[in-house]
């Protein structure tokens, strides 16, 4: 096990750091060695959390007699890489967004439109008429280069931590069905003939996860909570041509969704957890259908 040395980061924070990450601080810790642990290594235990090498034998080839199975603080599987999920996205999203520069007429078969041209004129294209795809390959989508800049870096600042809290099961869910409701409420709210793209639903549903994971965690909410707050300002700020509807629906979903997935009993953990996704899930089906039926 590593030792945390004298003169070391740890030293030099009046707020404890992880002794795996010394750049993350917490206010967590192994409840076996009492060392200060990130939500990346914590563990769930029976009491707390433990950190990783408590839980595995010394050798680390298994687990110690009696020791739960590494679990994250949602119950999810702890990996290597915590991040890997969040890289996997953003090169999906960086991928189409290339694909569109080299073929700009691509765009129009993946961005979000209720009905072209609009109602009350037969649905050519779009959600109404029958491509409901769109609601999840905009998710992905971006035009501008500032405005997939803005959200992979979002993506990466806020999707890290809450992949390695979650798991990568619960984070995949959480993002997917976060994206999904931005789209709901666009499609239900926006002019039929408005043109909807981008991450920002599923960005701000990581927002409503991160707020609920920080309060659980009883760490200090302001950082968060201030970012928040400037970017609901600048969604609802005349001029910038953005989508308040996909924010405010992907805001929301995340919200409930990270609600059930820290505070789920571990009883019945998976079962809330993805219970709650099929429930929001449930949601935007309705809401998908209620909005094809007012436009054909």
């Amino acid at each position: 096990m590593d030792e945390q040395a004298a003169g070391s980061p740890q030293d030099a924070h009046s707020v404890p750091v992880c002794y795996r990450h010394p750049e993350r601080e917490t206010g967590v810790r192994c409840t076996r060695c009492e060392r200060p642990i990130c939500p990346a290594c914590m563990v769930d235990a029976s009491v707390g959390f433990q950190c990783p090498d408590c839980v595995r034998t010394g050798s680390g080839t298994g687990h110690a007699p009696g020791a739960a199975v590494p679990r994250t603080l949602a119950g999810g599987t702890v990996t290597a890489d915590p991040r890997l999920l969040t890289k996997i996205l953003i090169g999906i999203n960086v991928a189409v967004f290339l694909a569109v520069q080299v073929r700009s007429s691509l765009l129009d078969h993946l961005f979000l439109v209720s009905a072209w041209p609009p109602a009350p004129y037969v649905s050519t294209q779009g959600v109404a008429g029958g491509e409901w795809y769109r609601m999840l390959t905009s998710v992905f989508t971006h035009e501008a280069p500032w405005h997939v800049a803005f959200n992979m870096l979002s993506l990466w600042w806020l999707g890290g931590p809450l992949e390695a809290a979650l798991g990568r099961a619960r984070y995949l869910a959480l993002y997917l069905v976060s994206g999904l409701a931005g789209s709901a409420l666009a499609y239900l709210l926006a002019s039929p003939d408005t043109a909807t793209l981008g991450a920002s639903g599923a960005v701000f549903g990581l927002f409503g996860a991160t707020a609920v994971l920080m309060r659980r965690l009883n760490h200090d909410m302001r950082p968060i909570l201030a970012l928040l707050v400037i970017n609901l300002i600048f969604t609802f700020s005349p001029g910038f041509n953005i989508s308040w509807q996909a924010h405010i629906g992907g805001l929301v979903a995340g919200i409930v969704i990270g609600y059930a997935m820290v505070h789920a009993p571990r009883e019945r953990r998976a079962l809330i957890q993805y219970g709650t996704c099929a429930l929001v899930l449930a949601v935007i089906v309705l809401v998908t259908l209620l909005r094809t039926t007012q436009l054909t």
